[in-house]
């Protein structure tokens, strides 16, 4: 469990990124961060791992403040992926992702048989560990940074928009294979996205933020789409616009869902 206490941010010169900001990201779940550019949520995010120090508050992982925790052996078990996937442009496919184990220790057979578990796991052929970041896709290397932050079998995984330098097809690739991943894995994810389709499609719990990491709602995408707190919300989500308003009508004894656009949205099943 990662749990952020009244924290808060300030750079000198008084510029305040986040602003007492409490929530509790249960063990096991994905919880996403979602809000416009500059609302707080990377912050938020590399507090976990000590990137960021809160000037206050108090962020602990399983109730141990993680300002107790050494920033590098701390940032080593927790897993890291950014939207560029940051890999090491001189290194390999396969010494990037054991990058992390080379770094803990871990003996090398062990190390390069985690490799080739790791490749298959995210999707990728066992012909491009040899290859370097420049001779993948985006996709690719995306994959390639999600085996990286797996290696070493981390409790926590850390998401900083790690999908949105793609295109809409290897995006909607990536997220499938997270959701199935989540699936078996069962990590704890914090997840950080600017998309509220991907916070709706990937959390099992999300917050909306404004600026200073404000919480302007929490909680299940079900509930904050059955309940929007503001017009804030309503606005951000598009509750009144396109698939998130549908109507229901009878056609040959069948209840067919329409969207707010008026086209067919699919069939309502009974039961």
């Amino acid at each position: 469990m990662i749990e952020f206490s009244s924290v808060r941010k300030e750079y000198p010169g008084g510029a305040v990124a986040v602003d007492n900001f409490s929530l509790t990201v249960p063990t096991g779940s994905v919880t996403v961060l979602v809000g416009s550019s500059g609302c707080g949520k990377t912050t938020l995010l590399r507090m976990v791992n000590r990137m960021v120090d809160p000037t206050a508050g108090v962020v602990s992982i399983d109730g141990i403040s993680v300002a107790e925790r050494d920033p590098v052996e701390l940032r080593r078990s927790i897993g890291y992926v950014m939207q560029s996937g940051g890999l090491l442009p001189h290194k390999t496919v396969a010494d990037n992702i054991q990058t992390v184990a080379k770094l803990r220790g871990v003996p090398q057979a062990e190390r390069v048989a985690r490799v080739e578990e790791l490749m298959a796991v995210v999707g990728l052929d066992s012909d491009l560990a040899t290859r370097y970041p420049a001779q993948l896709s985006g996709g690719q290397q995306q994959r390639v940074g999600v085996a990286r932050a797996l290696a070493v079998d981390p409790n926590i995984l850390l998401m900083d928009e790690p999908f949105g330098a793609v295109d809409p097809l290897v995006r909607s690739d990536l997220q499938q294979e997270l959701l199935e991943l989540q699936w078996t894995l069962a990590k704890t994810v914090l997840f950080v996205t600017h998309d509220i389709d991907e916070a709706f499609l990937l959390g099992d719990y999300v917050a909306i933020l404004e600026t200073g990491a404000s919480v302007v709602q929490h909680g299940t995408p079900e509930e904050i789409l059955a309940k929007p707190a503001n017009s804030f919300v309503e606005a951000f989500i598009g509750a009144d616009r396109g698939t998130r308003a549908l109507r229901i009508v009878e056609q040959a004894g069948q209840k067919i869902a329409i969207d707010g656009s008026g086209r067919v949205a699919g069939r309502i099943r009974e039961g």
